[in-house]
């Protein structure tokens, strides 16, 4: 048995179909019984709850022979880091009363860095967490950069004909796709090849610019011209606050932004079979031409 929580999301979802189709028999966690429906049309077993909850959270890992954990984003929440500090003591605690022996933990890159990431932060205290528990092995995945994000960007480019944010241009970075991700946690899952405590950096199959990115996307959606704009970090905070997005959750993605425009997130990286996935940014642009006309 391996428990899955955010198992409807980009990455959850995907790693959940994998599990199964391997044979393995999974718990699927998501604070909605409606979402999880299609997963248990395919043999997952459902857990309904509020991953906050540490008794809810213990009696959905008890029994697992391992788990995969991670600390959703809310774009909504007043207080980012008060959130994830609950979710990930409930799911730190969950662990040491399940007696769990394997931990996959989907944290970022930059989750070895203690100030000044924004929403990364949340990562690194929970890869803390979990490091100081005794008697289990544990996995840190860091991914970079989630192709995933540009979709947050179809409303920008349908009513203002550009793409952008507070990244800069022709800063070349590793992007990845969810799909990538959710494969190399189900192939650690199913072999439980990992022992100890340690990290893995994913990084996709290139680095790419954020102009070539916009370039990709706007030929893929028949706007092979379109523009991405790099906003001050100012303009991007009420941008994102007038998208919906919480003053303090608009204020750390700034944050995360600045720390990868000053290098601090992504440098010093080397590329290896074993971090290297697969899906290019043309492949990704498939997805996103397919969502951006639906």
């Amino acid at each position: 048995m391996i428990t899955v929580t955010g198992a409807t999301g980009n990455i959850g979802r995907r790693l959940t179909e994998s599990l199964l189709a391997g044979g393995e028999k999974v718990r699927a966690i998501s604070r909605d019984s409606k979402q999880l429906e299609p997963l248990v049309k395919k043999g997952a077993e459902p857990f309904a709850g509020s991953i906050d909850d540490p008794a809810f959270m213990t009696k959905a890992f008890r029994g697992a022979n391992a788990v995969f954990v991670m600390i959703p984003t809310d774009p909504k929440a007043e207080n980012y880091l008060a959130v994830t500090e609950k979710i990930g003591k409930a799911t730190t605690e969950a662990i040491q009363n399940s007696g769990v022996a394997k931990v996959v933990n989907l944290s970022s890159l930059g989750g070895e860095l203690t100030s000044g990431t924004g929403p990364i932060l949340a990562l690194h205290y929970q890869e803390e967490r979990l490091n100081k528990i005794a008697g289990i092995d544990v996995l840190h995945l860091r991914p970079t950069y989630l192709m995933q994000n540009f979709l947050q960007m179809i409303g920008l480019i349908k009513t203002a004909g550009i793409n952008g944010s507070s990244l800069r241009a022709e800063f070349p970075m590793p992007m990845i796709a969810a799909q990538d991700i959710a494969e190399h946690a189900a192939r650690r899952l199913l072999r439980l090849d990992f022992k100890g405590k340690h990290a893995q950096q994913l990084l996709g199959p290139r680095d790419v610019t954020m102009n070539e990115a916009t370039r990709v996307l706007g030929s893929a959606i028949g706007k092979p011209d379109l523009k991405y704009v790099k906003f001050s970090y100012q303009d991007a905070e009420k941008g994102m606050i007038a998208a919906g997005l919480s003053p303090d959750m608009a204020r750390t993605i700034n944050e995360m932004n600045r720390a990868m425009n000053e290098g601090k997130i992504i440098t010093g990286l080397t590329r290896t079979p074993d971090n290297t996935t697969r899906t290019t940014i043309e492949e990704f642009a498939k997805l996103f031409a397919q969502i951006y006309n639906s």
